[in-house]
């Protein structure tokens, strides 16, 4: 399992931005006030974070530690904080607005 993350400092976003920035299915997202590669890379680094702080902090936490229940309660909510953040870079990038879509459609 990876330690470092990935992309934790904007600089580290570079050359994944220009690799997104290749791709014209990205781009078609663009307009003059939208980079969506950087958008894509923005979302990725924010998700990374979010997900590293599920799985090695707050999950950890619920499982394996002797809580109260106020305490159980606590972590409940500062994962559903997490979740709204993830979620919310889950829908920001317009590349993945399908994903929205899908969800609001029937069966």
């Amino acid at each position: 399992m990876r330690t470092a993350p990935l992309l934790g400092k904007v600089e580290d976003w570079k050359p994944l931005v220009e690799k997104l920035s290749g791709l014209k299915e990205v781009c078609r997202h663009d307009d003059e006030d939208h980079d969506e590669a950087w958008t894509l890379a923005h979302a990725f680094a924010d998700l990374e974070e979010s997900s590293r702080r599920f799985l090695d902090v707050q999950l950890p936490k619920l499982v394996e530690e002797d809580l109260t229940e106020e305490e159980r309660l606590d972590v409940l909510f500062d994962i559903g904080e997490e979740l709204r953040h993830i979620l919310y870079h889950i829908r920001d990038p317009r590349f993945y607005r399908y994903l929205s879509e899908e969800s609001a459609s029937p069966g």
